[in-house]
């Protein structure tokens, strides 16, 4: 993941400072939404960068009817916005018709926000279409020069979103979820690793892998990590991984698929 220019780091940094009283002071006055659009609108292009006049509109119409606020870069939809009133708490419902939205225009990314609280979600086009958590950021509460907390805000920028950093923060989070290292932990790749082990340990004993999958999924894992839709996903995942070595063997190759780059869950600032 790519580090964050200090001329970037520096405009959210100086616009977060600008925003903080204003979000303050609008929450005091219990601005409605129409307002509130206003604000969000600002906080797109004095923060995260996005050119007010050719990227973000509020004119995107889908089904007859208009999202609050859209992004688009080199003429593609990157984002789309559910503005509510900036008093008003962010709930579940009021995601589903953004996710609708995004469904509708093939969109990966919707962020819902009350001007303070910023939630982004990535859109999976499965059926039925479902979306994940996977920023929930209060402007409020972040600190301006805290490097963490700039890296945090520039994966909704323009230039975070030009460098794909919201789809390699979600991958770098669904591979170190709980699911998938639950999947890992009872594969057959991992369980044979483990039987070997075990053996190194007890030379002795005769332990197969039937019996190492029984312990972890009755005493060492919980049942909700090995349950579920997630955690079926996450086999899904595991085992096409798994096939694609096979294959990848089979083929004649042999060799070992090379190691992914390490990506860190938020990029650094640069010095």
């Amino acid at each position: 993941m790519a580090s964050v220019p200090q001329k970037v780091a520096d405009r959210i940094a100086s616009g977060l400072k600008r925003f903080q009283p204003i979000l303050q002071s609008a929450h005091t006055r219990d601005i409605n939404e129409s307002d509130t659009v206003v604000i969000v609108a600002d906080i797109l292009q004095y923060v995260l960068g996005f050119d007010k006049y050719s990227e973000i509109t509020s004119e995107h119409a889908i089904r007859g009817t208009y999202c609050d606020l859209a992004i688009k870069l080199d003429g593609r939809l990157a984002l789309l916005l559910e503005v509510k009133a900036i008093g008003l708490s962010l709930k579940d419902n009021h995601i589903k018709q953004a996710v609708d939205y995004a469904a509708n225009q093939g969109c990966d990314w919707v962020v819902l926000t009350n001007g303070i609280r910023w939630q982004c979600y990535r859109v999976a086009f499965a059926k039925p279409i479902t979306h994940d958590l996977v920023l929930d950021i209060n402007l409020l509460d972040l600190i301006p020069k805290k490097q963490s907390d700039i890296a945090m805000l520039w994966l909704i920028s323009k230039e975070g979103v030009l460098k794909s950093g919201l789809a390699d923060y979600y991958s770098q989070r669904e591979a170190l979820s709980r699911f998938t290292l639950g999947a890992l932990l009872t594969s057959d790749t991992v369980l044979e690793l483990l039987r070997r082990e075990l053996r190194r340990v007890s030379p002795d004993a005769k332990i197969g892998t039937d019996e190492i999958s029984a312990v972890l999924v009755n005493e060492v894992l919980k049942r909700e990590v090995l349950e579920g839709e997630k955690a079926a996903a996450a086999k899904r995942v595991v085992a096409r991984a798994a096939g694609r070595v096979l294959r990848k063997v089979g083929s004649g190759d042999g060799a070992e698929p090379s190691e992914p780059p390490v990506v860190t869950p938020a990029p650094p600032v640069a010095e």
